[in-house]
């Protein structure tokens, strides 16, 4: 596991799981994580889009980022390349959790959960997860032109194709917040502590979790 080195209130726990903790799909790594946590995952049907569901009032489950101000209650996302993003406001109040690939940067999904939260920005902190890395995670035309406006977050590749820095991108989007820490992973490269959908082509995930003690 990675727990966040984030400047988070002592009643916010957080961790992500690694390659090595093994498969979300397997019954017995799902015991695991249940044996670590204080109460049953809120686990999200993702769909790449900017859609935040309260957990202590919605039912559906159907979105790309979740909020709890309850305690043991547990925000989850999973990712494979794609980056998770943990949130908590610095009296420790409320928790979120996204799920952010470049649909969702380019969707507003880590503003939206900002605003979801309903705490001033400037006393919010976040955290950056796993993510595919800026040397690596190579896109097209479509992509571009989605992070045109930032252009510190794109460099040339091969003809028709940038290196994209999500991480770089959600910084830009989250300025403003008390703190963002984290960044500097790179589920691709580092083959042996994380999953990759775009190295692997496989269904495992890493999953992030957050939660208020």
């Amino acid at each position: 596991m990675i727990v966040p080195d984030w400047p988070a209130p002592p009643r916010v726990r957080a961790f992500v799981t690694t390659r090595d903790f093994g498969d979300l799909a397997d019954e017995a790594v799902r015991r695991r994580l249940r044996a670590a946590l204080p109460g049953e995952p809120q686990w999200l049907k993702q769909v790449h889009g900017k859609r935040v569901i309260d957990l202590d009032t919605d039912v559906e489950r159907e979105a790309d980022a979740a909020l709890t101000r309850k305690s043991r209650t547990v925000c989850v996302v999973k990712a494979a390349d794609c980056m998770p993003v943990l949130f908590t406001d610095e009296a420790g109040t409320t928790v979120a959790a996204a799920h952010a690939g470049w649909r969702g940067l380019a969707g507003g999904v880590l503003e939206a959960t900002v605003d979801a939260m309903g705490v001033p920005p400037r006393n919010i902190v976040a955290w950056l997860g796993p993510a595919i890395g800026p040397r690596v995670y190579e896109v097209g035309e479509d992509v571009y032109c989605a992070f045109s406006k930032y252009p510190d977050a794109l460099a040339p590749a091969r003809p028709g194709h940038w290196l994209l820095d999500l991480y770089a991108i959600a910084r830009e989007k989250l300025r403003g917040l008390k703190a963002v820490t984290g960044g500097g992973f790179c589920t691709y490269t580092e083959r042996e502590r994380f999953f990759s959908y775009r190295r692997d082509r496989s269904g495992a995930r890493l999953a992030a979790f957050v939660w208020l003690a």
